[in-house]
């Protein structure tokens, strides 16, 4: 029997890269994808459709299910470079920007990119409080009567959600947060199947389909532009992923060859994610018309059956603990390796302690994690309490990341990438592409803008 040394040993047990085997499959990137497009943003999908009527919601939600499918396809090309099938990995988003396009692409998008990440933790704070609100006053309402003054908080649930995140902040990387991914997609799953019923069954028990092809109308034609101009932010909130494709990318193992894995994964979480954000948005329209609320699930255009509220709700909150580390965990990883790199010496930054806690098996733990982690969230929850606006939120952070991070640098890095020559027929389709999307961002970041100063202060 053959004997292998030590060296072969550990050389089988790693990548091309030198790194740890990856062992991600195509489900387990779909359950990656749908964790991290199923979010706070379909809660919003019934209000921007009202605001853009019968024609212009669906429409606008087709659309940008095109656009994510596009941009996915481009990005997932760029995750090996010179070679999208052989060549070196690019571990990260912005690892492919700085080989394809140069470091001053580098900063600029890697600004954009950790901001529009550190936002999503802020909207992720303000729906799971949204949530945690609406479930105490479903049981109010139910008690006392759909008349009753049942008003809550949501700083305590905001600190208390900050608690929850401080520890699962402590996960060490993507790699080990697949069962984290697997929940909250099934209860990103529930919940917006539930909006969906419950929008269905609303529209039965009225007997008609309420709605206009205008839309909901507005005092003036201005406030008319900017509530569907918000209403575009909103929904290019909702779909888009590609800050984080690369990262998720990265886990999948080979062959078969990464990039054709994760177009598939795409193309089947943006299927299901579009087949949800329809149902959710359009029944929700049909169910309520005029009086669309903003959130859905926590607008009480539904009081009962109450405990299927609550149930929805409480799917929502277990969702964004997951979702928000799936945004979270690229922001870790960039500042820890940094940090690693300007000090290889330090304790503080290098060390690792080994922390055992009754009926839990040991952790390991390291001071700069705990630290910087804890203050990342510490500060996402300040601010989601000093801006608990939930559409305006999502409308600015939907138009600041849609084209420059989901279209602008995966067409850029694609013509690299794939060496397109300028004025060809893709070179043109595809910077037209690009354009219509940069007006898109433009009307929907003014509108959401704003409506977030306008709800500051009123």
């Amino acid at each position: 029997m053959a004997v292998q040394n030590s060296f072969e040993i550990d050389r089988a047990s790693c990548d091309d890269d030198g790194h740890p085997l990856r062992t991600g499959t195509l489900w387990s990137c779909v359950a990656h994808i749908i964790t991290a497009v199923i979010g706070a943003g379909v809660l919003s999908l019934a209000w921007s459709t009202s605001q853009l009527g019968w024609i212009g919601g669906p429409v606008s939600l087709l659309c940008f299910a095109i656009i994510t499918y596009i941009s996915s396809f481009l990005l997932s090309d760029c995750y090996r470079t010179p070679d999208s099938v052989t060549g070196k990995r690019n571990h990260s988003y912005i690892d492919a920007v700085r080989v394809n396009l140069g470091s001053k692409h580098t900063l600029v998008c890697g600004l954009l990119q950790y901001l529009s990440m550190f936002g999503t933790g802020i909207a992720y704070v303000i729906t799971t409080a949204t949530s945690m609100s609406a479930i105490m006053k479903s049981n109010c309402y139910h008690k006392k009567g759909h008349e009753a003054d049942c008003s809550y908080g949501k700083t305590l649930y905001m600190l208390l959600f900050g608690v929850v995140q401080i520890f699962m902040s402590q996960i060490p990387d993507f790699h080990n947060m697949a069962w984290l991914s697997i929940i909250a997609a099934i209860m990103s799953f529930a919940y917006a199947f539930i909006g969906f019923g419950l929008g269905f069954a609303k529209v039965i028990e009225n007997g008609t389909i309420k709605g206009s092809i205008t839309g909901v109308p507005a005092s003036n034609m201005a406030d008319k532009l900017w509530l569907a101009f918000q209403a575009l932010g909103d929904i290019a909130f909702a779909y888009p992923y590609a800050i984080i494709l690369l990262e998720i990318q990265d886990t999948l193992k080979s062959p078969p060859a990464e990039n054709k894995t994760m177009k598939k994964a795409s193309m089947v979480a943006i299927f299901v994610t579009t087949f949800f954000y329809l149902c959710c948005g359009c029944f929700g329209y049909a169910a309520f018309g005029n009086d669309t609320p903003g959130n859905l699930l926590t607008g009480f255009g539904f009081y009962e059956p109450f405990w299927l509220i609550d149930f929805a709700n409480a799917c929502i909150v277990l969702h964004l603990v997951g979702g928000y580390q799936i945004y979270s965990q690229p922001v870790f990883s960039v500042v820890e390796k940094w940090f690693i790199r300007k000090f290889p010496d330090s304790a503080f930054v290098n060390n690792f302690h080994t922390v055992k806690i009754p009926l839990l098996p040991p952790v390991q733990l390291n001071s700069l994690r705990l630290c910087f982690r804890t203050a990342y969230v510490l500060s996402t929850t300040g601010l989601a309490m000093l801006f608990p606006y939930f559409n305006q939120v999502l409308g600015v952070l939907g138009a600041l990341n849609f084209w420059p991070l989901a279209i602008y640098f995966p067409v850029e890095m694609y013509f690299i990438q794939r060496k397109i020559v300028a004025w060809s027929r893709k070179w043109i389709v595809l910077r037209t592409f690009s354009f219509f999307c940069f007006l898109v961002t433009v009307v929907g970041l003014i509108g959401s803008l704003e409506g977030l100063v306008t709800a500051k202060l009123s």
